[in-house]
């Protein structure tokens, strides 16, 4: 049985993937500062990964096989920006750093699709649908700090025997929000469908928790035989929206006008997770929210 230690276990993510890997077999450590890590996990443990010495005790103390670090200040400007960059950079330098150096076989590193830059004043995308090869242009301190999380899976890909990747997975959505529970933001998913600009501002991309689960799963099984520090895109299987997205897309971003012509799929796209990982969505809106 694998053993694989999840940071931010408790999260709107975190759950469901402790779940997923638990059911595939996993022995799984939860390390999370907040409480209610599922009973799925095997241990838990309320850890203060921003401490270097800290990670360091909990790479030696479990000895993983796998590290899978979901760990963040997951909300942009919910916190000072300071704080938002301090904790982000440092969660990511510390996880790697005490699982590389105590060797840990896999480690994967969550990142987001902010990176690209979307919200910027007169940002526009290079082509669309964006995949792993769109230029990056972060803005703000969350963007800024996943960018940096990238660039630490990367540095320790080229220099470590540990087989790394991140992932950018788009606006995660817990199963109970699908019920009406409020997302991330604080309003429901409903409320993202009846009123276009909420969900615009994220060029609507969506993914459901569970299929974010079942994405690390296939990345965690591949990372053997992928190139080390491989970035993902991982999204669910059509925007998050009522009306076709050609449409809807240039309504909130004026300079996709033209690039969306055409566009029938999710603006950020997940060829290159189905080609090399074998992974798909299967979970959408039109499948899972609650009428």
């Amino acid at each position: 049985m694998a053993r694989t230690l999840v940071t931010g276990s408790a999260g709107r993510l975190g759950r469901s993937v402790v779940t997923a890997l638990a059911a595939a077999g996993h022995e799984v450590i939860g390390i999370d500062r907040s409480p209610g890590t599922p009973s799925a996990a095997a241990a838990t443990l309320p850890a203060d990964l921003t401490d270097l010495g800290e990670a360091f005790e909990v790479m030696t103390r479990f000895r993983p096989h796998s590290v899978v670090h979901l760990a963040a200040i997951a909300v942009p400007f919910s916190t000072t920006d300071a704080l938002t960059f301090q904790v982000n950079t440092q969660l990511a330098f510390n996880v790697c750093e005490s699982a590389v150096r105590t060797g840990v076989a896999h480690v994967v590193v969550a990142s987001s699709p902010t990176v690209i830059g979307y919200g910027t004043p007169g940002w526009g995308p290079s082509y669309l649908p964006i995949d792993e090869r769109h230029p990056l242009a972060p803005w703000n301190a969350y963007s800024l700090s996943k960018q940096v999380a990238e660039q630490v899976v990367a540095s320790y890909a080229r220099t470590s025997r540990t087989r790394l990747a991140a992932f950018r997975p788009c606006y995660v959505v817990a199963p109970e929000e699908w019920a009406g529970a409020a997302t991330q933001q604080g309003h429901t998913v409903a409320d993202r469908l009846d009123r276009p600009e909420l969900a615009g501002v994220s060029l609507f991309n969506y993914l459901d928790a569970r299929d974010a689960a079942d994405f690390v799963l296939a990345l965690l099984d591949r990372l053997p035989v992928l190139p080390n520090g491989e970035i993902f895109f991982a999204g669910a299987p059509d925007a998050l929206t009522r009306e076709p997205i050609a449409e809807a897309l240039p309504r909130v971003l004026p300079s996709a006008r033209g690039l969306a012509d055409g566009l029938t799929g999710p603006v950020f796209s997940c060829e290159k997770a189905a080609r090399l990982l074998g992974w798909r969505a299967s979970r959408s809106w039109r499948t899972e929210l609650n009428p």
